[in-house]
């Protein structure tokens, strides 16, 4: 029996094709051409300011998470704030008065760490960063309003923060008690629990993170809990699952604290309170 034989032909490479020059000058040339807009739409710093608030059109507000100055944009930025971007520049073309701010989150121990880290002053170290930044948003094209901008770490923004903190604490609404939170050594600071990952600092992935009891300050917002409950049924635009989302973390629960007498004379004796949602049940 004869071997079969392939027949097939076999696929021969195409051979490359020179474009004339004509044509190589048509393609897109995004240095050349990028840099041309880009220094263009700069020279006007009004092209992507909001009209005045007496403007007939429509308000929307436009407003991403603010970066921390860490020195320079990474993709997860690109992406955030292109998706920002575009929703700034649909809202314009459908005749919307825009408001697309941006700043920097330049406050607190992460930015003393690194300035630390890289043995430079916090002040110099934050502020070279936001330059180097703001350059790179500004060749990304993005619709900034550079009027608005904000930086958390000068006076100018933080003194508000402080207005108000005052107001709360002459009010009652600041206070001072101990209580646990998750500490990173390593960046000698506290994490949010959505920083804690499988136990670990989000910065640090190997670094365990230590619960610490520590006397800090905290804001009476149960005050306002019943009012917060009352008034989601008010936003009719906001998704069900929000406004549960929302039900859910201000947690109400109505029942009563009972005091138990631990031991001895109950008029001498030691009490344990207890908060009870169901007080029927403590009869067994």
């Amino acid at each position: 029996m004869s071997p079969i034989k392939d027949t097939t032909e076999q696929a021969q490479p195409k051979p490359i094709r020179e474009l004339p020059s004509r044509e190589l000058d048509a393609r897109y040339n995004p240095q050349q051409i990028e840099e041309k807009w880009s220094a263009l739409w700069q020279q006007d710093p009004k092209l992507y300011a909001a009209e005045a608030t007496t403007s007939s059109r429509k308000k929307y507000y436009v407003l991403e998470m603010l970066p921390y100055p860490s020195g320079e944009l990474h993709m997860g930025h690109v992406r955030n704030y292109s998706i920002g971007d575009a929703l700034a520049r649909y809202m314009w073309m459908r005749g919307h008065n825009v408001l697309h701010p941006m700043g920097w989150d330049a406050f607190g121990l992460p930015a003393e760490n690194a300035a630390l880290k890289n043995s430079t002053p916090p002040r110099e170290w934050t502020l070279k960063n936001i330059g180097s930044m703001k350059k790179q948003m500004k060749r990304l094209g993005f619709s900034y309003d550079w009027a608005t901008e904000t930086t958390t770490c000068l006076p100018d923004y933080y003194r508000w923060n402080q207005w108000f903190f005052l107001k709360m604490y002459a009010r009652g609404l600041a206070y001072r008690k101990k209580s646990k939170v998750n500490w990173c050594p390593e960046c000698a600071t506290v994490l949010a629990n959505e920083q804690v990952v499988d136990g670990c600092c989000w910065r640090h992935e190997e670094t365990k993170v230590e619960q610490r009891e520590l006397e800090q300050w905290f804001l009476r917002t149960t005050n306002y809990a019943a009012e917060l409950l009352a008034h989601l049924d008010q936003l009719e635009e906001w998704p069900d699952r929000v406004r549960t989302m929302q039900r859910n973390w201000i947690g109400r629960s109505e029942g009563a604290i009972v005091d138990f007498a631990v031991d001895g004379d109950r008029a001498t004796a030691e009490k344990d309170a207890a908060g009870e949602s169901a007080p029927r049940s403590l009869y067994g």
